[in-house]
């Protein structure tokens, strides 16, 4: 099943080009990488599947049920409860504790029942290796840790399709790598991953499909990983 199809799609901001005649198809449990210089529309891509950034032309579907051409704010919403989302800057609230971060997701996406959400807040904390740091405030973890915390997150509410921008793009190099394992052993799971990355190193090491962003389009440059 086709978890993302975007046929001919163009994408402007304030009249200016960003994306243009863009195809590309990721499929249930596919990990891809997308690279490019900065200012390719690496982020603007990810942004136009959660519905920040508006399809100009094209076909442009995810889950084969949410068309993002002319989506409505409540069928916005119910697509976005789907996705997992993994910026580089983490993003947590810096006032509550790890578990409440993750508790005040799930009570956001609909969870009612306390002793239900413990216990997927323990779930997660254990698959990324952190089970031990749910009374710990953010500030007192390491990049790579809350960084995990972040993919913890993302990954509450068993989405199909997790949305990665930069995840390592903060971190030194081994700390990085343990984050992009954790990401392929999440895919393995069945989730599907888009993950932007500037780490050429990463495309070798983990496979994956891999779109080299440049002027205004995309392609599959999966063949040529060897020339990295």
């Amino acid at each position: 099943m086709a978890v993302v199809k975007y046929d001919g799609v163009d994408v402007h901001i304030d009249s200016k080009i960003i994306l243009e005649d863009v195809s590309f198809t990721l499929e249930a449990g596919e990990f891809a990488y997308i690279i490019g210089k900065v200012g390719s529309g690496k982020s603007t891509l990810l942004k136009t599947i959660y519905g920040e950034v508006p399809v100009v032309d094209g076909d442009a579907y995810v889950f084969d049920d949410f068309n993002l051409r002319n989506i409505s704010n409540s069928r916005l919403q119910a697509l976005r409860k789907e996705l997992g989302i993994v910026f580089q800057d983490f993003q947590l609230l810096t006032d509550r504790n790890v578990h409440d971060n993750l508790d005040f997701v799930l009570k956001c996406t609909g969870w009612k029942d306390k002793h239900a959400r413990n216990d997927r807040i323990a779930e997660v904390l254990e698959l990324v290796g952190l089970l031990e740091k749910g009374y710990k405030r953010p500030h007192e973890l390491s990049g790579g840790e809350q960084q995990r915390i972040v993919i913890a997150r993302a990954i509450l509410n068993k989405p199909s399709l997790i949305l990665a921008d930069e995840p390592t793009g903060n971190l030194d190099v081994e700390t990085g790598r343990s984050i992009v394992e954790l990401l392929q052993k999440i895919c393995q799971s069945g989730s599907a991953i888009i993950m932007i990355t500037h780490n050429l190193n990463m495309l070798s090491e983990y496979p994956g499909t891999v779109y080299k962003f440049e002027n205004h389009g995309i392609k599959n440059i999966s063949t040529q990983i060897s020339d990295f």
